[in-house]
């Protein structure tokens, strides 16, 4: 894998790492609690780093960039889903303005350019040949192990507060507290 096909993969997962960090301080800091489209969101988030990781880790592969792909499309989706549920003229859309724009306005822009960026990768990536059994591992540098591990950290932490937001059941189309704190 090249040098640069390789720095594109850290940057997109380090990219998601970036996006899913922000949304979680804005849910505690200043207590933005996710609807349900932005849980889908952040899931697609979660898929799409990991198969900038599996690019990472087992070297760059069609395989790893369309899970990437797939989970950018799904992502679109239900942001774009959610652009058009408040384009509304006097809406105050869902949640607080991050730099003008509502989270769910940036993460289908952040989608947006993931699919772009993982077709300028495709372009760019060597045709390796196939390996006869299995999945070798690549070495993984110190900045790709980083990046793994708090897209991983992210992951669980996000899965923890998930759950703390609506427990074991559906979560409220317009949440206003967490579900575990409310079962004292």
């Amino acid at each position: 894998m090249t040098a640069l096909v390789r720095f594109g993969n850290w940057l997109g997962a380090m990219a998601v790492v970036g996006a899913l960090g922000v949304a979680f301080v804005l849910q505690f800091a200043h207590n933005a609690l996710p609807c349900p489209l932005c849980m889908l969101q952040r899931i697609a988030f979660v898929m799409c780093g990991f198969g900038f990781l599996m690019n990472l880790r087992f070297g760059s592969q069609p395989l790893h960039y369309g899970i990437t792909l797939l989970a950018a499309l799904f992502g679109l989706a239900t942001s774009g889903r959610q652009v058009l549920l408040h384009i509304v003229p006097g809406d105050q859309g869902y949640g607080p303005p991050l730099l003008g724009l509502h989270l769910y306005t940036w993460t289908f822009v952040f989608f947006t350019a993931a699919v772009l960026g993982v077709a300028f990768l495709l372009l760019l990536s060597p045709r390796e040949p196939e390996r006869r059994e299995g999945r070798h591992a690549l070495p993984m540098g110190s900045l790709s192990s980083f990046a793994a591990w708090l897209l991983i950290l992210v992951t669980l932490a996000n899965a923890v507060a998930a759950f703390v937001l609506c427990g074991p059941v559906e979560c409220p189309d317009n949440p206003t507290s967490y579900w575990l704190f409310t079962r004292s």
